[in-house]
C-alpha cells in the first residue's frame, strides 16, 4: 500500500496525534494480512476492509445514551500479573479524565483484544470485529507505551505527522534511516483547533529512526531543549483532545511537573456552577509522595458537603482510596500526603448559582510521609529506632472529624543537636492555614511538651542534612471526638 492510500485513510479520521516508536526501529515482516505504516499503525488491505474515504464517524466508538464511550476490552491471559496491572492502570487514565470507559468484553462483536506480539502495533480507530492491539512483553508493557498504542484504536495518529507540523518540529531528513521515510511523512488532518503538543504520549522521540548516532531526526523549531516523546503517561493535550474528539463534557487536568499550582476556574470571583473538575497531580519522580495544601478555600456549604465539595483520592483514579471526602465550607482544608507520586483530585459544585470564590492550591513533593485518617496511630522517623536516613523531607498530616481535636504525645525524641535545630528538626503546625501556630523547631534531645490541637488538623514535619544521623522519633497520637 502507498503513502497517499494511507494519508486518505488518516484523513478520514479527522484527528491527529503524537507518537514515538515504541520499540524503536525493529519493524517486522511476515505480518499476514497486515501492513505497518509509521512503526505501528496497521492499514488493513481494502479487500478485507471497507473503503477508507467512506469510513467517516463509523470509525469512532459509539456513544452511549449515558454520554460515555464504552470499548470492550478483552486481555490476553498471556500477560503475567504485572503486565496486566500496568494494562488496568493504563486504561484507568483516560477512564479517570475522558468518557472513554474499557469494559470487559462478553459477548460484544466490536472490542479490542489486547495481546502480546513481537511488535506493539495498533489499528487507527474502531474498524469492527475483533481488533488487535499488540503489545511486545518486557518491551511495551508499561503505561505511556500502552496508552501510545490504544490512543491509535481511539483513533488518532502520530503527532509529528500533522498537518501543521513544519511551524513546529524540524524533520532532519538526512538523518533518517533508509526506508523510514514514511514515519515522517506529513498527512492531512484536522488539528481540532489544539496547539501542537511535543508532550503528547503520541509524539516520536528526537532520536527515532536516527540512522547515525547521536544525530536527532526531530528538533523542535523554538525551543530545542524541549522534550519529546515521552512514555509517562497523557499529556494534558492528549486528554483534551479525547474529550473534544468525543465530545466528552468533562474538565479534566494533567499535572506533570514536580510542582506547581491550580485553582478552580473564575478564581478569586465566584466558580461556575454545574462542574466536575478533575486534576491529575503526576509527579515525573519515582519513590516520592505528593504533597497538596491549600492556600485559600472557600465552597458553597451544605449539610454533609451534598452540594459542592472537594474529593482527593490516592492514585490515578476514583477507584482509590480517599484521601479527604466531601470537603466543603471556608477556611480550613487539611494538607494531604499520598502514598505515591500520584493523586487525583475532583471538585463538585451543583447547578445552583454561588458567590464562594473556590480554591486555590499547590503542590509538590516529599520523600516520606502519609495521611493519617484513624482514630489512633504512631509515627515515627524512617528506620526508628535505628538512624534516619539523610536528606529527607517528610510530611505525616493527622485528618480528625470536623469538630474534633489530635493529642500528642512524644515517647522518643533525639535529632542532631544545633543551636537554631537548623539542620535536623522537627516542627509541628496546628492547623492548615498560612498563618496556623508552628511548634518548634525542635531538634537534640529536647522535651516535646504533649499537646492538643485547637482544629481537627495537625501536619508534622521532618527535615535532616547530610551527615550526623540519630535514632529520630516516635510519637503517639489520638483523636478526641467533640463532647
Amino acid at each position: 500500500m502507498n503513502f497517499l492510500a494511507l494519508s486518505a485513510f488518516l484523513l478520514s479520521f479527522h484527528t491527529f496525534t503524537l507518537g514515538k516508536p515504541i520499540q524503536g526501529n525493529q519493524e517486522t515482516s511476515g505480518t499476514g494480512e497486515r501492513d505497518l505504516h509509521q512503526d505501528d499503525i496497521i492499514y488493513r488491505r481494502r479487500r478485507t476492509q471497507r473503503s477508507a474515504m467512506s469510513c467517516s464517524g463509523s470509525c469512532y466508538w459509539p456513544k452511549s445514551e449515558d454520554g460515555l464511550i464504552n470499548i470492550p476490552v478483552n486481555i490476553s491471559t498471556e500477560f503475567s500479573v504485572e503486565e496486566r496491572a500496568a494494562i488496568d492502570e493504563a486504561m484507568q487514565e483516560f477512564m479517570a479524565l475522558t468518557c472513554i470507559r474499557f469494559i470487559s468484553r462478553t459477548t460484544e462483536h466490536d472490542y479490542l483484544d489486547i495481546s502480546a506480539a513481537n511488535k506493539c502495533f495498533s489499528y487507527i480507530g474502531k474498524i469492527g470485529g475483533r481488533q488487535q492491539v499488540g503489545l511486545v512483553k518486557y518491551g511495551c508493557t508499561y503505561k505511556g507505551a500502552i496508552q501510545h498504542e490504544l490512543s491509535h484504536a481511539l483513533g488518532f495518529i502520530h503527532e509529528q505527522v500533522r498537518s501543521d507540523r513544519d511551524k513546529h518540529v524540524k524533520i532532519n531528513w538526512e538523518y533518517v534511516a533508509a526506508g523510514e521515510h514514511g514515519n515522517f511523512k506529513k498527512v492531512t488532518s484536522n488539528n481540532l483547533d489544539l496547539p501542537y503538543d511535543y508532550a503528547s504520549v503520541m509524539h516520536y522521540g528526537i532520536y527515532d529512526f536516527s540512522y547515525y548516532s547521536g544525530k536527532a531526526t526531530i528538533v523542535p523549531i523554538r525551543n530545542t531543549s524541549i522534550p519529546i516523546g515521552q512514555r509517562e503517561g497523557l499529556s494534558n493535550l492528549d486528554v483534551k483532545k479525547i474529550n473534544k474528539l468525543y465530545s466528552c463534557n468533562y474538565c479534566s487536568t494533567v499535572l506533570p511537573s514536580s510542582s506547581g499550582n491550580f485553582s478552580s476556574d473564575n478564581y478569586p470571583s465566584s466558580y461556575p456552577s454545574n462542574v466536575r473538575c478533575l486534576w491529575l497531580i503526576r509527579i515525573p519522580l519515582e519513590k516520592v509522595k505528593v504533597f497538596l495544601k491549600f492556600q485559600d478555600f472557600d465552597l458553597q456549604y451544605s449539610p454533609n458537603c451534598a452540594s459542592d465539595y472537594i474529593r482527593i483520592y490516592d492514585g490515578i483514579d476514583r477507584n482509590s482510596s480517599v484521601l479527604v471526602d466531601r470537603f466543603c465550607g471556608a477556611g480550613q482544608l487539611p494538607a494531604v500526603v499520598a502514598s505515591g507520586n500520584m493523586m487525583l483530585v475532583e471538585f463538585v459544585s451543583n447547578k445552583e448559582a454561588t458567590v464562594a470564590k473556590g480554591f486555590t492550591a499547590s503542590y509538590t513533593h516529599v520523600t516520606c510521609g502519609r495521611t493519617f485518617t484513624a482514630a489512633s496511630g504512631t509515627i515515627t522517623s524512617p528506620n526508628f529506632p535505628g538512624k534516619y536516613p539523610k536528606n529527607l523531607a517528610c510530611v505525616w498530616i493527622i485528618s480528625a472529624p470536623v469538630g474534633s481535636r489530635i493529642s500528642l504525645t512524644m515517647s522518643s525524641f533525639e535529632l542532631e543537636d544545633i543551636n537554631g535545630c537548623k539542620y535536623d528538626r522537627l516542627i509541628i503546625r496546628d492547623g492548615g492555614q498560612i498563618g496556623s501556630q508552628v511548634l518548634g523547631p525542635y531538634c537534640g534531645k529536647m522535651k516535646v511538651p504533649a499537646f492538643k490541637s485547637t482544629g481537627s488538623f495537625l501536619q508534622i514535619e521532618f527535615h535532616t542534612d547530610i551527615a550526623f544521623h540519630y535514632s529520630g522519633f516516635k510519637l503517639e497520637y489520638s483523636i478526641i471526638s467533640p463532647s
